[in-house]
């Protein structure tokens, strides 16, 4: 877990001083991966920098209950007269695994592949060779929580894909805090999202909802964006469905939702009040229209990739969550906590196993459906 208390944040410039972050509270929950969502400048990776320890607020502070990363890649630390060996070593020991440095330096240095330049100063390596030195050195230690700042590896095809495939598998291990413009990658890798907006971060359950709301401000602030009101329904294809269309029709539904429950209680109050049929049925008729419309966009967003990759995914985290309940409670009935028949034990095993053939089917179709979005 990572607590964000009051924390303050600013630059000093030519123009004076200018507040980046302002009284941020937020809780990070253990085994959560967060994506960091904003327009340029708002203060994504000032956040990230912070809670990795990388950089001191103005006031406030961030707990960390946990392990975490520098961020990923990151090569400003190395110390140029230093060999990359030798940074590696330095790095194993601040890190306090002095007793496997040997192990941390032959990881780093299969890794990197940057052979004999292993042993020369890293000031003299090109821009990828520090790349690939600083990616090996982030990999080489386990994390609770991994950093990433728009991560990308450099070099060839081969060993770009070495690096994504080691990049999945540690997170999968840990949880991730991350800033990307890919929304792709943010829906694939994280479950919440933090908005950081005019120095403020609001925490959204869903990065689906955080991308949302970002969407949403943005439409506000460009006047030639098209107005959520005036999109056609008729013809529209789901599949076919931009990010920004997806979000005009969300905006849709959020606003048309109330008024449409609204409007019923005007006609539950105007049957009390006793009003002749002719009237209530003048209401009946708009209710049933806009009714009809809400389901209508309803239907279109549920079919659209996106969100059908949202409640795959969701799905995927719910059994994800069934399966870790059953083993809590296997543990406990092996450790005598919870005493059970031998028979009742088998019924946890059961369970179990439906869980598990439930989790095959559900990533699957997850997979399926993955690079819809």
């Amino acid at each position: 877990m990572i607590e964000i208390k009051n924390l303050y944040k600013r630059y000093h410039n030519h123009h004076g001083s200018e507040w980046v972050l302002r009284d941020i509270n937020l809780t990070i929950p253990t085994g959560v991966s967060v994506g960091l969502i904003g327009a340029n400048g708002a203060g994504k990776s000032t956040l990230l920098r912070l809670i990795a320890g990388m950089d001191t607020p103005e006031r406030g502070e961030v707990i960390r209950h946990s392990r975490v990363s520098w961020p990923i890649g990151l090569s400003g630390g190395m110390q140029g007269s230093m060999t990359g060996r030798q940074n590696v070593k330095f790095v194993a020991r601040a890190q306090g695994r002095g007793t496997d440095v040997a192990e941390i330096v032959d990881f780093v240095e299969d890794f990197a592949e940057i052979g004999k330049a292993f042993d020369e100063p890293v000031k003299t390596y090109s821009s990828g060779m520090r790349s690939r030195l600083s990616f090996g050195l982030s990999f080489a230690f386990d994390f609770d929580v991994y950093i990433s700042d728009e991560a990308t590896a450099v070099g060839d095809r081969a060993f770009k894909a070495k690096a994504q495939e080691l990049f999945q598998r540690r997170v999968g291990q840990a949880s991730l805090i991350m800033v990307s413009h890919g929304e792709g990658m943010l829906r694939e890798l994280c479950q919440a999202g933090i908005y950081i907006r005019q120095g403020e971060a609001i925490w959204y359950d869903d990065i689906n909802d955080a991308i949302l709301a970002y969407h949403l401000d943005s439409d506000k602030q460009d006047p030639t964006t098209e107005s959520s009101e005036e999109i056609a329904l008729s013809g529209m294809d789901p599949a076919l469905l931009t990010a920004e269309k997806l979000a005009g029709l969300q905006k849709m539904i959020q606003q048309r939702q109330p008024k449409v429950g609204g409007l019923w209680q005007v006609i539950r109050q105007a049957k009390d009040a006793g009003w002749p049929h002719q009237d209530i049925k003048v209401l009946n008729q708009l209710h049933q229209h806009w009714k009809g419309e809400l389901e209508e966009l309803k239907t279109i967003v549920a079919t659209t990739p996106q969100e059908q990759r949202k409640q795959a995914k969701q799905q995927v985290n719910q059994n994800r969550k069934r399966i870790e309940a059953i083993e809590l409670g296997q543990q406990q009935v092996e450790s005598g906590k919870v005493p059970l028949k031998k028979q009742d034990k088998e019924v946890l095993d059961k369970a179990l196993r439906l869980m598990r053939e439930q989790k095959a089917q559900l990533e699957a179709r997850l997979d399926a459906l993955d690079g819809l979005d």
